[in-house]
């Protein structure tokens, strides 16, 4: 994204050229010493948390709140940054949100930076902004019916829980009911009233700051005659749109009724991925339950995964959306105002584990 994206231009008050090419000049010297320090912040930062972490490992002692301070730094010299380039629009001056670019780049700021214009030139340019007032997926039961998946309670952390029942994907039914474009859409917005309403309504509830969920992926039935084409670049393009511009919304994820096919897949497919985004994926078995409700409360995890929730009323748990974010005495208001006391007196959830 051009650094002169919506730049406001200053007027001239110079009276001579002179005296404007030192101000430019001047100008100059003070953004490359802010761009200097963040890079010294940030490298600095990546040699701490690393030797934190290992200091932690080897007395195995929690220290959580050091880490918490390096970020404070790495977060005010990041938005620094954003500043000086007009990076920073006032919807997005958040720590938490900063924080999530900082850490899918390991905190280099520069690289976090190049991430997070060009995240806000994809908003621009996809329409996130005002997807969640603008489509009308009118077609969603229907293609519940095709393609099962949908938020269903939280963990025992609190965090939503969303759950995919990708086996069951008709891939032709799917494409009769809607387009790949409009379903593309209808997953950004659920991204956005993930960050809008389920994570704030979750934060308030717990008590603590919630800005990632756990997701359950089953593929029982799974098989490569179901992983047509449209498919895949489906997944494929949902998990980059995902990867690219809501990084760090991922707590864990169960994958569960695994095959032999399919860990076959896995075993291929693991080597090339982040360390960190394998040490978030659990592979399991048919015999899954137990571990599900180590995670997940039984009363909030649906009777087809070993819980007791029916949501028989709602036509279905996967219909039903249920979760802190249904609660109608959490008013748009009350978020707002109790999420910030939150923010600023808990620890967040990408830092408690």
């Amino acid at each position: 994204m051009s650094k002169t994206l919506d730049r406001i231009s200053s007027p001239c008050c110079c009276k001579n050229e002179k005296h404007k090419h030192k101000s430019d000049a001047e100008n100059s010297e003070e953004k490359n010493g802010i761009l200097k320090k963040a890079k010294n912040v940030s490298s600095k930062l990546r040699n701490s948390i690393k030797n934190k972490v290992k200091r932690i490992n080897d007395a195995g002692v929690h220290k959580i709140e050091d880490i918490h301070v390096e970020e404070q730094k790495a977060v005010d010299a990041f938005r620094e940054t954003l500043v000086m380039d007009n990076l920073l629009p006032a919807s997005f001056d958040d720590y938490h949100i900063m924080l999530r670019f900082l850490k899918a780049r390991k905190f280099n700021i520069e690289k976090a930076k190049v991430m997070w214009a060009n995240m806000l030139q994809w908003r621009k340019d996809f329409g996130a902004d005002t997807i969640m007032e603008n489509l009308d997926f009118k077609e969603l039961n229907e293609v519940q019916q095709y393609y099962p998946q949908g938020y269903h309670g939280v963990d025992k952390d609190g965090r939503p829980v969303y759950i995919e029942r990708l086996g069951m994907i008709d891939t032709e039914m799917l494409l009769q009911v809607t387009n790949m474009d409009r379903f593309v859409k209808y997953q950004v917005q659920e991204f956005e009233k993930s960050l809008a309403i389920r994570f704030p309504a979750c934060s308030v509830a717990a008590n603590r700051h919630i800005d990632s969920s756990t997701t359950i992926l089953d593929v029982q039935g799974l098989g490569l005659m179901s992983l047509t084409g449209p498919v895949i670049e489906f997944i494929k393009l949902v998990q980059k749109i995902d990867n690219d511009n809501y990084p760090e919304t991922l707590y864990r994820m169960f994958i569960i009724n695994a095959g032999p096919g399919f860990r076959l897949i896995w075993n291929a497919v693991k080597p090339l991925l982040d360390p960190d985004t394998t040490s978030k994926i659990h592979v399991l078995g048919s015999k899954y339950q137990e571990n599900l409700l180590e995670a997940i409360d039984g009363s909030e995890l649906p009777d087809f995964l070993g819980g007791s929730c029916l949501c028989s009323i709602e036509g279905g748990c996967l219909r039903s959306d249920k979760g802190p974010w249904k609660d109608q005495n959490l008013s748009k208001t009350s978020i707002d105002v109790e999420v910030s006391a939150v923010q600023g007196n808990t620890i967040s959830d990408s830092g408690d584990c």
